[in-house]
């Protein structure tokens, strides 16, 4: 296909609104991620492959003499991609700012760099009418643009269709940029396939995740209406554990063992039991008790480990909390005798060690 020679009004109009779209596209995404000081749920992966994909995109742009507009959209994409990406690294990845936005920056020049010397290599060539070239170009610019859109897609299945880190506002943004970027290719004078794929690829796989979190609201319409009506947010109702990564991942019941091991190690072992006692505690923990579960719990304090078999949960009298561990105030059979290790020789006694 030939270099376009002349641009159409029309095609300028809509590929200036879609270039609009696109520039600002990220921002609500970046505030959400920054005022969340959390990036869960939104894919590092994706960010990483939508800024790869703007190399391929742009090349492909500037060399077709696409509009001008849409020769914009590719670089300003890019730039948004990776800056999302670094909040990623530092928000669940715990990089320190420093150095996300030393790498970030790494890699934008370098993307940059690859894109002027494609575009100086490809666009002789191209004027030659060899095209295959750049049409290998386009045809992995749209393979990564759709790749970008897949690993959403498994942050759906785990939470069985809810979209969670994803900001609507962005995402809405971002369809209608492509949208209105396909109208602008079709509004040329002739209409490039491969170019309108790019933007076609974009809109399907964006509108999928809109229906999945519909499909989500639909299924879960009488449970949340159910914790509405209780003054509870879904998320505090043990009716929703499908929905949570966790639970999905490990199952309810080794989920319920990881919260209440947390819960333990933040109040002590003897306040959770108590709490179990009154019927409160977090939903897990009662979970636990109506299994009536026995957990370990290890604890340190100055070169000393205590290792001991927690109550039976519900039956905490007779146990008191002291500095090294949890120790016995009277004997049961339903307990068993504390040990101390001594780190320092691993040999393991009955009674509180002396120094």
């Amino acid at each position: 296909m030939a270099p376009q020679t002349s641009i159409p009004v029309a095609a300028n109009i809509l590929g200036t609104i879609g270039t609009v779209f696109w520039c600002i596209q990220l921002l609500p995404q970046i505030w959400y991620n920054w005022k969340q000081k959390k990036t869960d749920g939104l894919p590092g992966l994706m960010m990483f492959l939508w800024a790869i994909s703007a190399v391929p995109l742009g090349v492909y742009a500037i060399v077709q003499n696409f509009n001008l507009p849409i020769q914009i959209q590719p670089q300003v994409f890019c730039v948004f991609a990776l800056f999302s990406w670094g909040q990623i690294l530092v928000y669940n990845k715990k990089w320190t700012t420093w150095k996300a936005t030393l790498v970030g920056t790494t890699v934008g020049i370098t993307f940059g760099g690859v894109e002027a010397f494609l575009i100086l290599t490809l666009r002789p060539l191209y004027d030659r009418q060899v095209a295959w070239p750049i049409m290998t170009v386009g045809i992995v610019a749209a393979i990564l643009l759709a790749a970008g859109l897949l690993p959403p897609y498994f942050e759906l299945w785990k939470r069985s269709g809810r979209v969670v880190g994803i900001n609507f506002v962005f995402l809405a943004i971002d369809w209608l940029g492509a949208f209105f970027s396909l109208l602008g290719v079709v509004a040329q004078n002739t209409f490039d396939p491969l170019g309108g794929c790019l933007f076609i690829v974009c809109i399907f796989i964006e509108g999928g995740i809109f229906v999945s979190h519909g499909l989500w609201l639909f299924r879960t319409r009488k449970l949340r209406a159910a914790a509405k009506a209780a003054g509870h947010d879904l998320d505090d109702l043990p009716e929703s554990d499908v929905y949570h990564v966790e639970v999905t991942r490990k199952g309810s019941i080794a989920a319920s063992r990881d919260v209440e091991r947390d819960e333990i190690a933040r109040r002590g072992s003897l306040a959770v039991a108590r709490d179990l006692e009154r019927g409160e505690g977090t939903r897990v923990s009662v979970l636990q008790y109506s299994k009536d579960a026995i957990t370990e719990e290890s604890k340190s304090k100055a070169g000393v480990e205590v290792t001991c078999e927690e109550v039976r949960a519900g039956s905490c009298e007779g146990v008191q909390e002291i500095d090294y561990g949890t120790m016995e105030k009277v004997s049961a059979a339903t307990r068993t005798r504390p040990g101390f290790k001594r780190q320092d020789t691993n040999m393991i006694c009955f009674t509180e060690p002396q120094w």
